[in-house]
Formats: C-alpha cells, sequence, structure tokens
C-alpha cells in the first residue's frame, strides 16, 4: 500500500474520524483545527466528540497521528488535503460555505507542491468546481490543485463503524490521476467504489440523506394515521420492512430525526431546487412533517394537563439519537421551552448528553444521575431519546416512583403489551394508548 502524508482540516465528527480512520490503514494523517484547546486534547489520545471506539484508535495510532493549528506548515507538504470542517445552514435553509473558503484560503496561501484536495463536507452541487477554481487563482506559489468530491456517509454514534466498513467509497473527479491517487488512499479499505464526475458525487451525498430523512417522515405520517384508524405502526412497519424493495432500516415511528445531516441536508437541497425555480415537493413535506412531529408529545401531554405550571416532568433522553452527545435538532430543543416557559420543574437524565444542555440550560432543569432520581415524585415523563437504560430499564419503576405514572414515548422504547397490567397511562407513537391509570 502507497503511503501518503495526509492532512484534514476540521476536527468534528466528519474531520477527525476521517482522519484517525486513514491512520489506521496505514497513512500519515495531520488533523488541523483553530482551536488550540482542541488540539491539546487530541495530543492527549482524548476525543473532542463523544463517539464509540474513537479514543482507542487515537491511541493505537497515535504514532501516525499528529494535531496542530499551524495550517501553513500542515498543508505546505501534503499530497492529499480532506477538507471535513462544518457546512451548517443560513436562515434561509442554504449552505453557510465559509468555513470551506477559510480552510480553501488557507490551502491556497500555503501549498509548496502540486496536490490534491477532497471535499468531504456535505456541498451543494456545483461547490468542487467553485473551490478549486478559487484555490487555483489565490495561490503564492506556482502550484496546482485539483478538487475531488468524496462525501461522507457516517453515523453519528457509529461513525467509525461507518467509516471502516461503509457500503461505498464515492469519489467525483475530471481526472484519471485524481482517481488514481484516491484509490490508492482507499484501497486498503477494501471496499467497493462509485467513480463519478464531481457534481454527481456531491448529489449522490443529498439525495442519499434525503431519501432517508423522507422515508422517516413517511413512517411517522403512517404511525399518526394508525392512531386515528386503531392500527399499529410496530407491525404496519414489520410488514413493510420485509418488502425487499422497501427494507427495514428507517422504518422506526417516533418524534422525527435530527442531528447535523438530515435537517440541513434536507433544508439545503429544497432550497437549491428554489433556486433553480424547482420546487421539490417530496423534501418540502418532509421538512414539514418532521417539525410537526418533534413536539407531538406535547401535543398528547395536554390530554391530560392543560397547563405545566407547576407540574413535576422527568424527562429522560436529551440527545438527538442514542450513543451520541450531539443536540443539534434534537427534538427534546424544540420541547424544552414550551415546558419551561409553561411553568414546569423538569428532572432530565441523559448519560452522555448532560454537558452539553447545561450550556443551553445551566440552571433551569434539575440534572439527575439515574432513572429513579428522575422518575421520583414525577407528575409526567417525555421520552426524547432511545437510550439502552430506557429499553432496558425495570417499567415498575414508572407506577412506583411517579406521583402520577403518566409516560410518554417519543421512541416507542416498549412492547405496549407490558404495560396491560400496570396502573399507568402509556402512551407511545402510531400505537393504541394503554390507560389503566386509577386516581
Amino acid at each position: 500500500m502507497k503511503q501518503y502524508n495526509i492532512v484534514v482540516a476540521g476536527t468534528g465528527y466528519v474531520g477527525l474520524v476521517t482522519g484517525v480512520c486513514l491512520a489506521e490503514k496505514g497513512h500519515k494523517v495531520t488533523c488541523v483545527d483553530v482551536n488550540q484547546e482542541k488540539i491539546d486534547y487530541m495530543k492527549k489520545g482524548k476525543s473532542p466528540i463523544y463517539e464509540k471506539g474513537l479514543e482507542e484508535l487515537m491511541m493505537k495510532n497515535k504514532a501516525r497521528l499528529d494535531y496542530t493549528t499551524d495550517a501553513y506548515n500542515a498543508y505546505k507538504n501534503a499530497d492529499v488535503i480532506f477538507i471535513g470542517v462544518g457546512t451548517p445552514e443560513k436562515k434561509d435553509g442554504s449552505a453557510n460555505l465559509k468555513y470551506v473558503y477559510e480552510v480553501a484560503k488557507e490551502i491556497s496561501q500555503s501549498i509548496q507542491k502540486d496536490c490534491i484536495v477532497v471535499l468531504k463536507s456535505t456541498v451543494p452541487i456545483g461547490t468542487n468546481k467553485k473551490i478549486e477554481k478559487f484555490i487555483n487563482s489565490n495561490t503564492k506559489n506556482n502550484v496546482k490543485v485539483e478538487l475531488v468530491s468524496n462525501p461522507e456517509f457516517l453515523s453519528q454514534g457509529t461513525a467509525v463503524r461507518d467509516t471502516l466498513h461503509a457500503q461505498r467509497i464515492v469519489i467525483g473527479v475530471k481526472s484519471k490521476n485524481a482517481e488514481k491517487i484516491m484509490r490508492e488512499v482507499y484501497d486498503a479499505f477494501g471496499i467497493e467504489y462509485v467513480i463519478t464526475d464531481r457534481e454527481s458525487a456531491e448529489m449522490i451525498k443529498y439525495a442519499s440523506n434525503d431519501f432517508l430523512a423522507l422515508k422517516i417522515s413517511y413512517i411517522n405520517e403512517i404511525a399518526n394515521l394508525c392512531e386515528i384508524v386503531g392500527a399499529n405502526i410496530t407491525d404496519v412497519a414489520k410488514g413493510m420492512g420485509l418488502d425487499s424493495r422497501i427494507g427495514n432500516k428507517f422504518l422506526n415511528a417516533g418524534i422525527g430525526y435530527g442531528g447535523s445531516c438530515f435537517p440541513k441536508d434536507t433544508k439545503a437541497l429544497n432550497w437549491l431546487g428554489n433556486y433553480y425555480d424547482y420546487e421539490l415537493k417530496t423534501i418540502k413535506a418532509a421538512i414539514e412533517v418532521n417539525e410537526n412531529q418533534k413536539i407531538k408529545l406535547i401535543k398528547k401531554a395536554r390530554k391530560y394537563y392543560e397547563t405545566f405550571e407547576g407540574l413535576n416532568v422527568a424527562v429522560l433522553g436529551l440527545a438527538f439519537k442514542p450513543n451520541t452527545d450531539d443536540l443539534r435538532d434534537a427534538p427534546s430543543l424544540d420541547c424544552m421551552p414550551i415546558l419551561l416557559d409553561d411553568g414546569a420543574k423538569v428532572k432530565a437524565y441523559d448519560p452522555v448528553a448532560e454537558s452539553n444542555y447545561k450550556k443551553i440550560y445551566p440552571t433551569e432543569i434539575e440534572y439527575c444521575k439515574s432513572v429513579e432520581d428522575t422518575l421520583k415524585d414525577a407528575d409526567i415523563c417525555f421520552i426524547f431519546t432511545e437510550w439502552d437504560f430506557v429499553k432496558n430499564m425495570d417499567i415498575d419503576l414508572f407506577e412506583k416512583l411517579m406521583k402520577k405514572p403518566i409516560i410518554l414515548d417519543g421512541r416507542n422504547c416498549f412492547d405496549t403489551n407490558e404495560f396491560k397490567n400496570k396502573k399507568v397511562i402509556y402512551e407511545s407513537i402510531g400505537r393504541k394508548c394503554v390507560n389503566n391509570y386509577i386516581k
């Protein structure tokens, strides 16, 4: 295997995981970030993000990994530079490319030899071409770069596995030389390639993410209708998923998608369609459904309490999904202001996301260290995240500890049959309410 001197710009989920996994496959990798505190932390073998298996790989490959804020010296002799910085959404839904262009400017001012620049960040179609032109128009030295589109398909919580054992590696290039280099970079992974042009590679990323978002919004709409007509979404989803044309992935009804990808990528593609005077009706609908779904538990709760004033509210799970501390577009963030503004006394438990939540609500919420402490004397319980500690908990605790055992499960963590002989009210998504509560 040919070893390349690789530099990765950005040490978030995409950049850091990419860099560490490339080092695992034998490359010399330097990770660049503007935050000196993060760099110092990573030099100790610590990950600034919660991601299973990442710190172990950082320690295992420390001889091939370096971390620095010195962009100039990192980029100047690089063979391949990966850009993995964030592209957050703007207020109008479009992708903010500020950080991509900042890195592109640094590269143009630093490189001293021809190199390949690989754009892993999720960007609008046509961005690779624009960034290539920008860098080559601003280089100080007589060098040339070629941009390669290489979108990532990792999921938070399983990012290391998704990178090392991806289902495909998409590479968008305009020359055989760039294709050759990228194949040599990735050959040790032993994963199937999709080699295409850059615009198609950019579109593959958006089309993939937005299709999954569509699937989630679709099953949530079916779940909402199931509640009305008396059907069971669990059985419906199972019956659908056994059809190989549909598959069983992303058919878990709940309170909507969140995280760093689906919300911004659906909005970005919707914005791009509007920019070209083309309405993507399915994407637009998915966005609308998801926004409404995130507060579905609040609407359910209004059946039992007209106001939350003075109520003891238990919250299990704060992150947008289990096995991550990421709060971006988490449904809990849509519901929490409603609860607090209405005067609720909120106790919450999340084993990983608590520290990030404290940055938003440092004193307004009582943070607990166990399910038991969270449920004690509660008038209602909201389940926002399907953590294993929730799915595996003793359901007798609801009846035993809560003042009024009303459980609103936004992730269908339990079988409704488990509550048939319990003196509780248990509501989930797309399934019949179990109401055995005796005052």
